[in-house]
């Protein structure tokens, strides 16, 4: 059971796409998450990209908790309905759902500046594919942008692009989190 843990739809379920592949963070990795989130302050009022959505669970709690808008992107048809009717059903209408590949995405245009981007791919993503979405991403970034890449314990870091700077990882059994901002060049430390 996938469910919401705090805000407007705190406690809420939410479905999971069947048979998709997909793997939801689970509430206990989401729940160190979005504490840390909120520490960063980087939730409230931010506009948010949930890149390989699957069932929406971490943009849907970045909404719940007060997030002006959020765009989760999700290439499998099935997967990116069950995102629509999550968000339907948990009276979030700041979500907007594109089913369409990431990299698509990416390449579309403009669109807003993201101030907190989730990227939950599968595990077996290529580094090197990651990296090239990673640099693509850099373009759509709001100034101070958090970044959170979720991968595998197993997999090596991320290969960060010029502009977006390493805050640290945290593991979490088999699932570790990478948490980075994004500091134009000049500023970064």
């Amino acid at each position: 059971m996938t469910r919401i843990i705090a805000g407007t739809a705190g406690g809420r379920r939410i479905a999971t796409p069947p048979g998709s592949g997909t793997r939801p963070t689970s509430d206990r990795v989401r729940e160190s998450l979005f504490a840390r989130l909120q520490f960063l302050e980087a939730i409230e009022d931010a506009t948010v990209l949930d890149l390989y959505a699957g069932s929406g669970a971490l943009g849907l709690e970045a909404a719940s908790r007060g997030a002006s808008r959020v765009v989760l992107v999700e290439r499998d048809r099935r997967a990116a309905d069950v995102c629509r009717r999550n968000a339907r059903e948990l009276a979030l209408p700041q979500v907007e759902v594109r089913a369409e590949k990431v990299e698509r995405f990416l390449e579309g245009d403009g669109g807003p500046a993201y101030d907190l981007v989730f990227l939950d791919p599968p595990y077996d993503l290529a580094d090197h594919t990651l990296a090239a979405v990673l640099e693509r991403l850099v373009g759509r970034l709001a100034e101070d942008a958090v970044v959170i890449v979720e991968r595998s314990s197993r997999s090596p870091e991320p290969v960060w692009p010029v502009g977006i700077e390493v805050l640290g990882p945290r593991a979490y059994g088999e699932t570790t989190i990478w948490y980075a901002e994004y500091l134009p060049e000049g500023e970064i430390a």
